[in-house]
C-alpha cells in the first residue's frame, strides 16, 4: 500500500475505498459527462480512454489517442468536477519509462487521485483483430515499479492492471498481479476474468488491497451484478462506457426526429442552463465587470 505522503484528495479516496460496500465508478470522456456524474451524486469517477477516443475522435480504443489529446481531455474532465475522486486512464504510459512518468505527473497536476497503468503492448501490433497483447513479464513488472515510484513522488494512487488473461492465460495474469502487489501498487484490476472463481482468486492474490471490476456494454468476460461483485470482494465497479452509449442513442434519436420534422425528448432550456452552470458564470461575469 502507499507509504508516501498522499495529496489530500488521494488520501480521502483511499479512506473512501476502505469504507464497507461496493463503490460504483461511472466513466466519461468529456467535461459534460463529468459534470453530470457529479450532479447524480457519485463520489468516484473514471476519465476513460475508450470514452475519450470515442467522444473526441469517433474512433475505437485501439491506441489511436495520443498522450496530448488524453492529457487535455483529463484536464477538462477533472476541471468540470474537481471534488470527485478521479481515476485517470494512463493506458501504458504512452511510450517508455520516461513517457510513463510524464503521463503520471501530468495527471497528478490535473487533479487525479489515481492513475491506471496497464501491461499491454504499445502501440499494439496490426493485424491481430484488436487482441490485448501484453509486454513480457519483466517489462510489465518494471513498468509497474516505475509507475508506483512516480505515484509515490506525486502523492497519488496507482491502479495496476494486467491484460495477460486473454493472451497468456490465467496463471500468468495471477503471477503479474502478485508482482504488482510486491511493487507497491495501491489498487488492482484483472482484465477479462472468465468466471467467479478467477475473480475471487484475483481478489485473494491482492492480499487485502482493493480490486476493481469493469462492466462494459458488449463485454464478453465475466460481469456479474453489483451485488455479486460486492459478495466476491470487489471494492469498485467501473462502468466506463454507459454515458458514451447513452449519448450515442440519445443523439441518434434527436437527429432522426429532426429529419422527420419532429422533436425528440431532450433537456429543456432551464435544464441545459443548469448543466452548463450558466447562472454561476453569469454571476462571475457580473462581479468581474463591476470590480
Amino acid at each position: 500500500m502507499h507509504t508516501g505522503t498522499l495529496r489530500p484528495q488521494a488520501q480521502a479516496m483511499l479512506a473512501a475505498i476502505a469504507e464497507p460496500g461496493l463503490h460504483i465508478v461511472p466513466g466519461c470522456g468529456d467535461g459534460m459527462g463529468a459534470r453530470l456524474i457529479r450532479e447524480a451524486g457519485f463520489r468516484f469517477a473514471f476519465a476513460s480512454g475508450s470514452s475519450v477516443s470515442a467522444m473526441r475522435l469517433a474512433m475505437p480504443d485501439m491506441d489511436l489517442l495520443t498522450f496530448p489529446e488524453m492529457r487535455d481531455a483529463v484536464e477538462s474532465i477533472i476541471a468540470a468536477a474537481p471534488d470527485l475522486f478521479w481515476v485517470a486512464d494512463g493506458d501504458t504510459g504512452y511510450g517508455n519509462a520516461i513517457s510513463l512518468q510524464k503521463t503520471i505527473r501530468a495527471y497528478a497536476r490535473a487533479g487525479a487521485s489515481a492513475v491506471l497503468i496497464e501491461d499491454k503492448l504499445w502501440p499494439r501490433p496490426l493485424g491481430r483483430a484488436g487482441a490485448k497483447l501484453v509486454v513480457e513479464r519483466e517489462e510489465a513488472i518494471a513498468r509497474c515499479r516505475t509507475a508506483a515510484a512516480t505515484c509515490r513522488e506525486e502523492g497519488i494512487l496507482l491502479l495496476a492492471r494486467t491484460d495477460a488473461r486473454t493472451s497468456r492465460g490465467f496463471e500468468e495474469a495471477m503471477t503479474r498481479l502478485r508482482a504488482f502487489v510486491a511493487e507497491g501498487a495501491d489498487i488492482y484490476f484483472l482484465d477479462s476474468p472468465a468466471d467467479e472463481a478467477e475473480m475471487r482468486a484475483s481478489v485473494e492474490a491482492c492480499a487485502g488491497k482493493p480490486m476493481i471490476s469493469v462492466t462494459a456494454p458488449g463485454g464478453r468476460h465475466f460481469m456479474p451484478s453489483d451485488a455479486e461483485l460486492e459478495r466476491i470482494g470487489i471494492k469498485m465497479a467501473f462502468y466506463p462506457q454507459e454515458i458514451l452509449a447513452a449519448s450515442v442513442l440519445a443523439v441518434r434519436n434527436v437527429l432522426a426526429a429532426l429529419r422527420r420534422g419532429e422533436k425528440a425528448p431532450m433537456a429543456n432550456p432551464a435544464e441545459l442552463a443548469d448543466a452548463i452552470r450558466s447562472a454561476a458564470y453569469l454571476a462571475l461575469d457580473e462581479s468581474l465587470a463591476n470590480g
